[in-house]
């Protein structure tokens, strides 16, 4: 219904033509499907694609929103090298980039969003940042009183999603535009039980613009900008500025957070996506092999080799 209608864009690495991609997947919903949003139910996604993705399992980025409440059942779901355990009445969200990799749905039920950022308006989208951010919480548990609501607005957005041709598209979009914003605002602020997410959740909520500004140049320039003061003078600010707003909004270094996004794009690489070391070191622009070696093992404990290889055997992904 869906994923067969969406397009794969793969990027190799100059550095070893044996590397294999992992694939991207841009937005592309069924002919009539109006705009940037698609809805649909975990149990027909499964029902409509039997062979994909989950068998045999193949990991992939999107340059969209997944959007998943687990109504029945229990889904399994990998999300950068964690599995995550989807139980009714929790959410799964995962962002715009994120390798994720499906496990066999089984007896999973529940809606099933997906959709574009650009389809939030402006002003929506800022206060949507806690939970639209690339390291927000991949699992929401909502608070109890406002769970059943969430689970209400979910079915309603897919009852408007099905309507196509009942209103004029115009009034149609509003109506599915509005239910999503209104979905995911009350879900960025039901706080999370879970006390590892909801201290995610508060520092995102805690950003200061430049450490928002930060991020996203870390996530377009991790590969070629590798020190703090590259990002300072991007973003004109001192290094000290720079600092100080990254030690208060997330509770770390600057430095640290460049390395551990070099570090998750190692890993994704060197797990998915099979890449060598050194392909791997070429992609992130390290001097050698040597020195990824180095970098890699001080922060998994492990090699590159040893992680690839203990990442092609199956079961091995970290639970959550």
């Amino acid at each position: 219904m869906m994923v067969d209608r969406r397009q794969g864009v793969q990027h190799s690495s100059p550095a070893d033509a044996e590397a294999a991609p992992i694939p991207l997947y841009r937005f592309q919903p069924p002919v009539g499907t109006p705009y940037g949003l698609e809805v649909t139910t975990v149990e027909d996604f499964h029902a409509d694609h039997d062979d994909w993705p989950w068998n045999p399992p193949r990991p992939g980025r999107a340059t969209f929103h997944y959007l998943i409440l687990i109504t029945e059942g229990e889904l399994r779901h990998d999300v950068d090298h964690v599995t995550w355990t989807v139980a009714p009445g929790q959410w799964l969200w995962v962002r715009p980039g994120h390798v994720q990799c499906w496990h066999d749905p089984g007896t999973a039920r529940g809606p099933f969003v997906l959709f574009e950022s650009d389809v939030l308006r402006p002003d929506i989208a800022t206060l949507l940042r806690p939970v639209t951010a690339h390291d927000a919480p991949t699992v929401l548990t909502p608070e109890p009183h406002d769970a059943p609501w969430l689970e209400r607005t979910a079915l309603q957005l897919l009852d408007e999603h099905r309507a196509l041709g009942r209103r004029p598209l115009a009034t149609h979009h509003a109506l599915r535009r509005s239910l999503l914003e209104a979905l995911l605002l009350r879900l960025a602020h039901s706080p999370d039980r879970d006390p590892r997410t909801s201290h995610a959740a508060a520092r995102s909520t805690a950003r200061r613009p430049l450490y928002d500004r930060f991020l996203d140049a870390v996530e377009l320039h991790h590969r070629e900008l590798h020190h703090v003061v590259d990002y300072a003078q991007l973003l004109g600010c001192s290094v000290r500025t720079l600092s100080r707003a990254t030690r208060s909004a997330a509770g770390t270094g600057a430095r640290q957070v460049i390395d551990e996004r070099r570090l998750l794009e190692a890993r994704r690489l060197l797990g998915h996506a099979g890449w060598t070391a050194r392909a791997v070191t070429a992609h992130l622009g390290f001097p050698d092999t040597a020195d990824f070696g180095r970098f890699f093992r001080n922060r998994v404990g492990l090699t590159p080799a040893a992680y690839a290889a203990r990442q092609a055997t199956p079961g091995t992904d970290t639970p959550r």
